[in-house]
């Protein structure tokens, strides 16, 4: 079994959409859809999506909660990381050796924290 889709809610759907629109342009993920509430983006192996929340409340981001994508090397990390905080995102821990891997974590616009990292030998 794999992970197939991940959904992240936002309160800002034009902004958040233009801040994934050019963070999965550097990863090869592809815009599927956008419809009324939700964005969809294809990468190679994974979903991502955008949502405004069914039930109208505000979108908040899960503490403790991440998402993490494979780079593949660590100079892809670093440049991945980079162009999260060009885009307006935060920093949320410099690449680094973090264990068995080499990781850097970031939030985005609406505070979700995602994460690029690649095993390291």
């Amino acid at each position: 079994m794999k992970l197939n889709y991940l959904v992240f809610g936002t309160n800002q759907m034009e902004a958040a959409t233009g801040f994934y629109d050019s963070l999965f342009a550097e990863m090869g993920a592809t815009k599927l859809m956008t419809g009324e509430r939700m964005t969809f983006w294809q990468g190679e192996e994974y979903t991502f999506a955008l949502a405004l929340p069914f039930d109208e409340n505000p979108a908040s981001n899960g503490n403790g909660t991440t998402a993490g994508f494979e780079a593949g090397s660590p100079e892809e990390v670093k440049r991945l990381h980079a162009k999260v905080l060009e885009l307006g995102g935060s920093c949320e821990g410099e690449p680094g050796d973090r264990g068995p891997m080499y990781a850097a974590y970031a939030r985005d616009l609406d505070s979700n924290k995602i994460t690029f990292y690649t095993m390291t030998p």
